[in-house]
This record gives structure tokens, C-alpha cells and sequence, in this order.
């Protein structure tokens, strides 16, 4: 199963449509994983033309992503493995712990807010914040996240520098 994995995308601010180097990406996805602030749901019903999508709430979201069907957090099994989502991770100290705490069933938890691209993997459970694709903040490239999962193990977790 391939996913594309987004966050922060910040419509219409920052998201006006799909940008060309996302839209090449989704084209190829099985899934799609969006972990909040997308501000609006026009960009959710975007998304859905490529592939199925799983959405959190963010703290900039409006009501009409909670009515597209967002909630604070989501649990799925994704072709065997087991991700949790959340949006704002808290604090960086201790962040792989209070998340394995928080989604104990999970084999990885993916989550944005920071616009920080991570990888984190301690043991059998891993956190993934695929960064922005439109709104890089302080970080050199706007990014998202690929994922590939086969018979339940994560086989890809990578973070796409967009151009």
C-alpha cells in the first residue's frame, strides 16, 4: 500500500489547488493521510479525486472540516499496521514516549503542527510528521511523507523535499 502523507497545508493562504510536485506524488497513492490544518474541507474534497482520504483536526481548522468527517485523532489499520494520527504532538522533549503512550495499540503515529519534517522509530514503534508542502516556515524545503506498507511492516517511511 502506498500513502502520501500531508500536513499543514494551509488553504487558501498557502494552498490555492494542489501544487504540480503534490499532485505528482498523489497520482500514485493508495491513500491519502492528512494530519490537520488543512483550513479548509475544498481541500480534502481535492485530495479525494486521487485516492481515499483520512484526515485530523488541526488547530486552524474551520467547522466544515470537522463536517467533512475529521476528528482530533484517528486510529486505522492501514493493510496490517497500526497508525494513530494526531495533529499537535506537543512539546519536542519526550515526544516519542508520550505518544507511545497516548496510541499504546499503534505501530506508528503520524502527526504535524510543527511543519517539521521527523522520522523517530524507538524499538517497534515509530512517529512521522511529514512537514508542509506549501509552508515551509523556518525549515529549508516545503515536504511531504511517503509511506509504503506490505503484509503489516512499514517498508518506506521517507520525507520528499518538493521543489
Amino acid at each position: 500500500m502506498r500513502i502520501v502523507v500531508l500536513s499543514d497545508t494551509h488553504a487558501p493562504r498557502f494552498w490555492k489547488r494542489c501544487p504540480p510536485a503534490v499532485a505528482e506524488h498523489l497520482g500514485t497513492a493508495e491513500l491519502i493521510l492528512h494530519a490537520g490544518d488543512v483550513c479548509v474541507a475544498s481541500v480534502l474534497e481535492e485530495l479525494s479525486a486521487y485516492a481515499p482520504v483520512h484526515a485530523v483536526l488541526g488547530n486552524n481548522d474551520g467547522p466544515d472540516v470537522r463536517a467533512w468527517g475529521a476528528a482530533e485523532t484517528a486510529t486505522l489499520d492501514l493493510a496490517g499496521l497500526r497508525v494513530g494520527m494526531i495533529h499537535d504532538a506537543g512539546p519536542k522533549e519526550g515526544r516519542l514516549a508520550r505518544l507511545r503512550s497516548r496510541f499504546p495499540e499503534s505501530d506508528l503515529v503520524v502527526f504535524g503542527h510543527s511543519h517539521i519534517p521527523l522520522q523517530a522509530v524507538e524499538s517497534d514503534f515509530g512517529i512521522f510528521n511529514p512537514g508542509s508542502p506549501t509552508d515551509k516556515r523556518r525549515q529549508p524545503h516545503r515536504t511531504l511523507g511517503l509511506l509504503e506498507i506490505e503484509d503489516g511492516q512499514l517498508t518506506r517511511a521517507e520525507i520528499v523535499t518538493l521543489p
